[in-house]
């Protein structure tokens, strides 16, 4: 079992600081485990609640502070609750507020839950604060590399600071993600027919039985067919309107669903970044998968690769409480486009383009490296690459992708 470090270290300080913790992610990226055999092992009493078990489902009805009964080890012991696919509860909610509210002395709590749980909580304010969340993604090349480089250390020098991890073994990492993704099963099986099979049934069990509890959808197929249309779009700027033209709905049953799919982690998708870009393009989001093996484009793959490994260290930063961190791609109206720019604060930091064999700094990275004055990472999926171009004030590192981003925060 992988310990999960880097998701470990964010529970240690936030839960020192709050009684009540969500951890939200995907589908099968390790909650479950996490909670049950990481957490639980700093605690003497542990009490477990899964909402998908007929048995603990009326557990909780019959008693809703059940946990109070359970015999602790010693009267000084804080138990552990963890409280598994709760959202799946009607009143969940008002449940967790009423529990936060009598026994957040007592009691150290650990709602899990998949991206419905992400999704349910947006739509009210009644648990506001009242808890911290953190996010657990798939795994990702620093988590697997074992990276303990300082965020500080990175912002001080995001061009530098990666070289001391062995080479050969995040190439090995890096192949092993790009061919059966990060989701733990299929990664630790390492067989490309198996991740095939997991593929179909995750996406038909999100879709064809998540989206259709919580959401009214009327045609499913059109849901799974809109699912199967992203891939060939990743990397490119995403018109709804075509969409919606392409399956004969409404723009605004697109809109819905393709929120859907981010709310249940099938899909992200990163904004424009306008601030000092001129003729900078305004609305248009650029959407990628979780489960990336499934583009067959390569440029596209890779560029969602390094999508996710950047969403997972602008997320992961932000739960920290280290600032407000975010991805952005930038583009104008003349086509130049720069595939990622991580921002602090709402201030740009640096930005980072994504080519598989060119290491040559784009002319693109350039004129906007130019443009925001901040440094600027060329990844390249070829092998061997090392390379420091100067452009005025300012340094371009050209890199294999996989020697950067395994020391990744």
């Amino acid at each position: 079992m992988h310990k999960r470090t880097l998701y470990k270290k964010v529970w240690d300080q936030l839960a020192s600081d709050k009684s009540m913790i969500m951890l939200a992610g995907p589908r099968q990226s390790g909650k479950t485990t996490f909670a049950q055999d990481i957490v639980a092992k700093d605690f003497l009493d542990v009490v477990y609640l899964n909402w998908d078990i007929n048995e603990d489902k009326r557990r909780l009805v019959d008693d809703p502070v059940f946990f109070s009964k359970v015999p602790r080890s010693s009267i000084s012991s804080r138990p552990l609750v963890i409280l598994d696919e709760i959202h799946k509860y009607r009143n969940w909610k008002n449940y967790l507020k009423g529990i936060y509210d009598q026994f957040a002395r007592e009691y150290q709590f650990l709602v899990t839950g998949s991206g419905r749980l992400e999704f349910s909580r947006k739509a009210g304010d009644s648990l506001a604060g009242r808890f911290f969340k953190f996010h657990i993604f798939p795994f990702t090349l620093a988590e697997l590399s074992s990276a303990e480089r300082k965020l500080e250390d990175f912002l001080d020098n995001p061009l530098g600071g990666f070289d001391d991890i062995l080479l050969q073994k995040t190439g090995q990492i890096f192949q092993n993600l790009w061919e059966f993704s990060g989701f733990p099963e299929p990664f630790i099986k390492g067989r490309k027919s198996f991740w095939s099979a997991w593929s179909i049934t995750y996406e038909q069990q999100i879709i064809r039985d998540d989206l259709r509890t919580l959401a009214d959808i009327r045609n499913l197929d059109l849901v799974e067919t809109l699912f199967a249309l992203i891939p060939s779009r990743i990397g490119s700027s995403l018109s709804m309107n075509n969409l919606a033209r392409d399956l004969q709905v409404a723009f605004d049953t697109v809109k819905n669903w393709l929120l859907l799919f981010d709310s249940f982690y099938l899909t992200f998708r990163i904004s424009p970044w306008t601030e000092k870009i001129s003729r900078s393009i305004l609305k248009e989001k650029k959407i990628y998968l979780f489960n990336y093996p499934a583009i067959e484009n390569e440029a596209s793959r890779f560029e969602n690769l390094i999508a996710l490994e950047l969403l997972r260290a602008t997320e992961i930063w932000s739960d920290y409480g280290w600032g407000r961190f975010a991805l952005h791609y930038v583009r104008d109206k003349d086509k130049q486009e720069v595939d990622f720019l991580i921002v602090k604060n709402n201030k740009a930091l640096l930005l980072i383009e994504t080519k598989l064999s060119e290491d040559t700094p784009s002319a693109a990275l350039i004129n906007f490296q130019d443009n925001l004055n901040i440094a600027a990472v060329q990844l390249i999926k070829k092998e061997g690459i090392k390379k420091i171009y100067k452009n005025k004030k300012n340094n371009i590192l050209v890199v294999t992708a996989h020697r950067w981003l395994s020391a990744l925060p």
